[in-house]
């Protein structure tokens, strides 16, 4: 029995009143991720980076009802300050990878302010990677947005 392969892109670009050097570490260090990275609501409770290529990228992300989800991977391409490429598996409530991702994240500076631009595609195959595919032009939504936030700090 073949399960479908489903498949999600997700492309948006924000702009930050904030030094691209500081938006780069934002994404790059465990102390600035566990306070912005997940959907709204999503809280991290455990977070490990080490940005070189081969690095550790994962994190926990706890629901709003209690559900942990891990991401965990590494990164693949980490261009300081301007370009990050991260691959990872996302894991359901229940602790079963459901999905591969890869994460590319781009970001320029002019007037001391920061365009970051991602790019991220997910797979994953049955019905619980469908439902979690399907959120997740909202969840990047609100997680750049979070970090929007962070950054205002």
């Amino acid at each position: 029995m073949t399960l479908l392969l489903n498949e999600q892109a997700v492309a948006l670009t924000r702009v930050f009143d904030a030094p691209r050097s500081r938006v780069f570490e934002c994404w790059t260090r465990a102390e600035h991720l566990q306070h912005w990275f997940g959907p709204k609501g999503f809280a991290i409770h455990s977070c490990e980076a080490d940005a070189r290529p081969g690095g550790i990228f994962k994190l926990c992300m706890r629901s709003p009802d209690g559900k942990d989800y891990w991401v965990r991977g590494e990164y693949r391409e980490v261009n300081a300050p301007s370009r990050l490429v991260i691959r990872c598996a996302a894991d359901d409530h229940a602790g079963v990878e459901r999905l591969h991702e890869t994460i590319e994240v781009s970001f320029t500076e002019s007037h001391g302010r920061t365009t970051v631009v991602v790019n991220a595609v997910a797979r994953g195959a049955g019905d619980e990677a469908a439902a979690m595919l399907k959120g997740m032009d909202k969840g990047w939504a609100q997680t750049v947005d979070r970090l929007g936030a962070h950054l205002r700090r």
